[in-house]
């Protein structure tokens, strides 16, 4: 354990500030938390004579906690996801000089389970700390499963409440869209979002919908697909096209906004509380190597508005190319598509493969040369690609000029044969016909 943190406060009675009020938003607009409910509920009550809370004011009070009413979703400070400082219950931080990507872990809780709720609040405020997070924490202070994990050694590990509706799984991705976006998918308006997870009272799985996980992946595609494909809309694909599958995998953007999260969070200043950066002394003696000792940064909002999400949801692209090598991805699946990656709706992509799919099959195939007695032939590379090709050329000829192609790719080299073959009187009509033939493949094939 590090000998350099300050005594832990009661955190029951912190809760109230586990949600502090973001900037221009007045107090009521925080998450309420479970000490709010009572006093809202039973306002002339003092502690001891606080009574039971029914199951439906419960309810409505948790509704309340988790959406927010149309007036409250201003462009300029919707959607919203705040932080806050770990210096409410940490004087010093140890932060690792080369951090891991985070791990994020679904632990089934309750309301029940106050000792895990509080003990997965603790363990993520001290996210700067990284993968030294466990040696905040005696051997017998976690609970399970928090204890087992934390068994496994220095490993960046951050908890969130297992639900059904993956809602507090996927929230860092859900707090980036903008209201009509969620309203055109079917989702609720959720008040600010908090990053890291700390304690809170409210039941999503009880108050959205069964489809949620679905809704928030076609609503997180429709908000990046732009990004990904330029000039083609999402429904251009096929439902199995590997970057439409992509676009809506949340599980593969989780890590990159991560990521994008930590970096907006280093810039905030330090806490002024005198710690001045340097080793991170340990209990049983020495120090924690690959690791500096420091005050805890400030908390505040993490983004506030459309514009400033906007920007967040373009950093998590460039990330996702280090967490994930997106770029990677897309060029490889550009240079392989197959005509099943499309729908039959027409899009830029889909005429650019096509294009590019004629052009490979024809491979400049039906040229024709002038030999030595300037009759114009075949050339004896120049055989068409396949019955395909051949076929759809043959069918924009009238039938004179396909029983010249057909003679041509049957080994007849000379005019003369071909136009003994057809019954004509010399060679000078099927010296025509190749001119027609040859401009007609040129237009055909795109040489």
């Amino acid at each position: 354990m590090l000998v350099f943190i300050s005594d832990v406060v009661d955190v029951l009675r912190l809760f109230p500030r586990l949600f502090p009020a973001g900037r221009n938003d007045p107090p009521l607009k925080r998450r309420p938390t479970s000490m709010d409910l009572n006093n809202a509920l039973n306002p002339t009550v003092n502690d001891e004579e606080q009574v039971p809370v029914s199951a439906e004011a419960a309810d409505s009070f948790e509704h309340d906690s988790l959406f927010s009413s149309k007036d409250d979703t201003d462009a300029d400070m919707y959607p919203r996801l705040t932080n806050m400082s770990a210096a409410f219950i940490y004087k010093a931080i140890a932060r690792p000089t080369a951090p891991e990507p985070i791990e994020y872990v679904a632990v089934p809780t309750s309301h029940r389970s106050v000792d895990l709720t509080v003990a997965i609040s603790k363990w993520n405020l001290a996210w700067e700390a990284g993968q030294f997070r466990r040696r905040f924490f005696d051997p017998d202070e976690l609970p399970e499963p928090l204890a087992k994990l934390a068994e496994l050694g220095d490993r960046n590990i951050q908890f969130v409440p297992k639900t059904r509706s993956k809602y507090f799984e996927y929230a860092t991705l859900l707090h980036l869209l903008p209201a009509r976006t969620l309203e055109r998918y079917g989702l609720p308006l959720f008040r600010a979002g908090q990053w890291p997870f700390l304690a809170d009272i409210s039941r999503p799985d009880q108050h959205v919908s069964p489809q949620f996980g679905e809704q928030l992946s076609r609503a997180w595609a429709a908000t990046i697909w732009p990004h990904l494909s330029t000039g083609s809309r999402l429904n251009a694909f096929s439902a199995d096209d590997p970057i439409r599958l992509l676009s809506h995998n949340l599980d593969f953007w989780v890590p990159a906004v991560t990521e994008v999260i930590q970096n907006r969070l280093a810039d905030f200043p330090l806490v002024d509380n005198g710690i001045e950066e340097g080793p991170v002394p340990l209990a049983e003696g020495g120090y924690l190597e690959g690791a500096v000792a420091g005050s805890p940064r400030k908390g505040g909002d993490v983004w506030t508005g459309e514009l400033e999400a906007a920007e967040v949801v373009r950093d998590t692209l460039e990330a996702a190319d280090r967490t994930g090598n997106l770029r990677a991805i897309l060029d490889a699946v550009r240079s392989n598509r197959v005509e099943e990656d499309f729908s039959n709706k027409w899009s830029n992509a889909r005429e650019d493969f096509e294009r590019k799919l004629y052009r490979k099959r024809a491979k400049i195939a039906v040229k024709f040369v002038e030999l030595t007695d300037t009759i114009p032939v075949q050339g004896a590379g120049s055989d068409f690609d396949g019955a395909l090709v051949t076929n759809e050329f043959l069918a924009i000829l009238d039938e004179r000029n396909r029983q010249i192609v057909i003679l041509l790719n049957s080994g007849f080299t000379k005019a003369t044969e071909i136009a003994e073959a057809l019954g004509y009187a010399n060679h000078s009509a099927v010296t025509k016909r190749l001119a027609k033939i040859r401009a007609a493949a040129e237009r055909f094939f795109e040489i």
